[in-house]
């Protein structure tokens, strides 16, 4: 049973769980109360994490006249938001080659340049706003493990320099340097990118709600959307929920993952499992050899993901992919932990660095992002309908939201900015494939990664089931 509104100590035990992060957030906690009645306003965001969040600050600041009103049905950082590895990076789901072909050269250098200059914004609005995320700019570090998996780095870095992206965006580092920088097993070089902070997610949701609610944004936690009916000429979108109706100029659909949630909208954005583990705080003695001492984010060229940063207080929180898509475009909380796939992302970690064997693993945790049919996320406005959008992150909105909250901003209030002309703008992905054909397809694609890297570790070679799926993206 949900706690009721206003129960501190049962709040604490059901939102402290979610992840490391809500440890710092949990407790106290006394959520926001929904609304007593219909209402009417200028905007209604759905989703009270980053996308959400970051529209109505800019929108906020844009117009401190407009009224904003934001629902939620958890809390603000309850999904992705709050439980994420903690990467404030320049990834964009779509890769270079992808935006070149579909949008041309200089499109996908204004997308990258965009993404390069939100990492900043993040970082600027925080330390405006007062909010302690303890953002740190170290970069990025891509290991490379392997000869297949250095073959991979080493084209990487060469098609960056044929897309006009110098040694100040990714530079390959060599066994020295990069042993250097990360202190992990059998590495035989890297690539680095400034491009990235690391980041404590959940402090900064919160700490943005804080923000734009001085700002005059009403925000209603525990309020479930159940539904968003669409405008028509003379009639406004509204936003239905149990307490009442929310009727708004425009409408902001801000829930990535939970989308397939909402009636209608099943087949919109895939709903895929990511999990994370922790470690105790770690020794000097650990980080002398480990490295990361600007806090950069790390991986490696493996085709099933993984990330991991050290955290403010000297923890390795570290994820990666693996979970099952489940049936229906199912998202419960149940599915937040998968044991086999936690126990081997302490394995991993242990590969990584073998002096963690010596210590405790203190979390684990997960939750849903959201993969759009073409992988590739997207922002738009239906002025007509007053339906607005942004998601389809794959796993990388920490700073992509920022983005998308300021580029709806411009949309919603008709501003010509740079940012409207971005290729992502009112991008319309296809819809996946009914059941079962869906959780067949994910479940493939995911099986395929893990296929990948077992045989390139076994016969030394890429895959080309691999290649074969990125073809298959579009990527």
């Amino acid at each position: 049973m949900a706690p009721a509104v206003g129960d501190p100590e049962g709040d604490a035990a059901r939102y402290g769980h979610l992840s490391l992060w809500w440890d710092a957030v949990a407790q106290p906690l006394s959520p926001r109360p929904p609304p007593t009645g219909d209402l009417a306003v200028d905007v209604c965001i759905v989703g009270a994490g980053f996308t959400g969040l970051w529209t109505a600050h800019a929108l906020s600041t844009a117009d401190p006249t407009i009224r904003i009103a934001v629902v939620e049905k958890e809390v603000a950082g309850f999904g992705a938001s709050g439980r994420n590895g903690g990467w404030c990076s320049a990834l964009f789901a779509t890769s270079d080659a992808a935006l070149v072909r579909r949008y041309g050269m200089d499109a996908m250098r204004d997308m990258r340049r965009a993404m390069q200059a939100t990492v900043d914004a993040v970082g600027v609005t925080a330390r405006d706003e007062g909010i302690d995320c303890h953002f740190a700019k170290g970069g990025t570090i891509d290991a490379a493990r392997t000869d297949v998996q250095r073959t991979r780095a080493l084209a990487e870095v060469d098609e960056a320099r044929a897309l006009g992206f110098g040694e100040d965006d990714l530079r390959w580092l060599d066994r020295s340097e990069a042993e250097s920088m990360l202190g992990i097993e059998g590495i035989l070089g890297a690539t680095f990118t400034p491009h990235c902070a690391a980041i404590q997610p959940a402090l900064l949701a919160r700490g943005l709600a804080d923000a734009v609610e001085r700002r005059g944004v009403r925000i209603y936690e525990h309020t479930e959307a159940t539904g968003i009916t669409a405008g028509s000429p003379g009639r406004s979108p509204v936003v239905h929920t149990p307490a009442g109706t929310i009727t708004a100029d425009v409408v902001v659909r801000a829930v990535e993952a939970w989308t397939a949630t909402l009636p209608g909208q099943r087949r919109t954005l895939a709903p895929v499992y990511s999990l994370m583990v922790a470690t105790e705080p770690l020794s000097a003695e650990f980080w002398e050899t480990a490295g990361l001492r600007g806090r950069a984010t790390f991986a490696d060229y493996r085709h099933m993901i993984i990330y991991g940063q050290r955290t403010a207080d000297d923890r390795i929180a570290f994820g990666g992919r693996g979970a099952p898509y489940h049936f229906g475009s199912a998202v419960r909380p149940s599915f937040d932990g998968t044991p086999a796939v936690h126990s081997l992302l302490r394995r991993t970690l242990v590969d990584l660095f073998p002096a963690l064997d010596a210590f405790r693993f203190t979390h684990a945790w997960g939750g849903p992002l959201a993969i759009p049919r073409d992988w590739h996320s997207s922002v738009g406005f239906e002025r007509q309908q007053g339906l607005a959008w942004a998601g389809g992150y794959v796993g990388d909105g920490v700073a992509t939201t920022n983005l998308a909250g300021r580029t709806l901003a411009d949309l919603i209030t008709g501003s010509d900015t740079e940012l409207i002309r971005l290729p992502w703008v009112n991008h319309r992905s296809p819809r996946w494939e009914p059941e079962p054909l869906r959780w067949l397809g994910v479940n493939a694609g995911l099986w395929t990664m893990k296929l990948a890297d077992h045989t390139e570790e076994r016969k030394g070679r890429p895959s080309r089931l691999a290649g074969r799926m990125e073809r298959l993206l579009g990527q």
